[in-house]
């Protein structure tokens, strides 16, 4: 990836001005490393578990109505780990300590996210139409029949109303 020394230069940058960072990594959504400065942390399991914890932060917002997700936010015994959108197709992981301020976390977890994002967008407009910088594997054709999922339509609880009504109607059968 061409963009990638530019990214590697904003993280070592971020971590410069939130000393309580203690790593930083730029994924695919798919969970794919494109720059990381992660000291003693595997940057291709934190890809992948990053990518694992938005697919289910993403249907989580949208489940409860909140909209596009933006970030995620972990706080663990030890610290935080931070993932913010990163352009369309990239996220932003940061490794902080507990005693970070978590104003200043998401102030500059935000904004290097949009530089880094705007640093992978450039450079995925600049790919001829079909190239990808990334070689995904094909998944194997499937044999026998073709699940389809259908979407259904969020719970909602009932109304004051409604609940009267169940009681008048549980109170006669008893």
């Amino acid at each position: 990836m061409a963009a990638e020394p530019d990214i590697l230069d904003e993280l070592r940058q971020l971590r410069a001005r939130v000393p309580q960072l203690t790593g930083s990594l730029a994924a695919s959504v798919d969970g794919l490393v494109l720059a990381h400065d992660t000291p003693g942390v595997d940057p291709e399991s934190v890809a992948a578990l990053t990518a694992a914890a938005l697919g289910v932060a993403v249907r989580m917002a949208d489940a409860t109505g909140q909209g596009d997700l933006r970030e995620l936010l972990v706080r663990g015994v030890h610290g935080y780990v931070a993932t913010y959108a990163a352009g369309s197709t990239a996220v932003l992981t940061l490794l902080a300590q507990d005693r970070v301020n978590v104003g200043r976390l998401h102030l500059e977890g935000r904004r290097a996210g949009a530089r880094i994002g705007e640093l992978v967008d450039a450079e995925a407009a600049a790919r001829p139409p079909g190239r990808s910088s990334v070689k995904l594997a094909r998944p194997a054709p499937r044999t026998g029949a073709v699940r389809t999922r259908t979407t259904r339509a969020p719970r909602t609880a009932p109304t004051p109303a409604e609940n009267r009504e169940n009681t008048r109607e549980n109170t006669r059968e008893n």
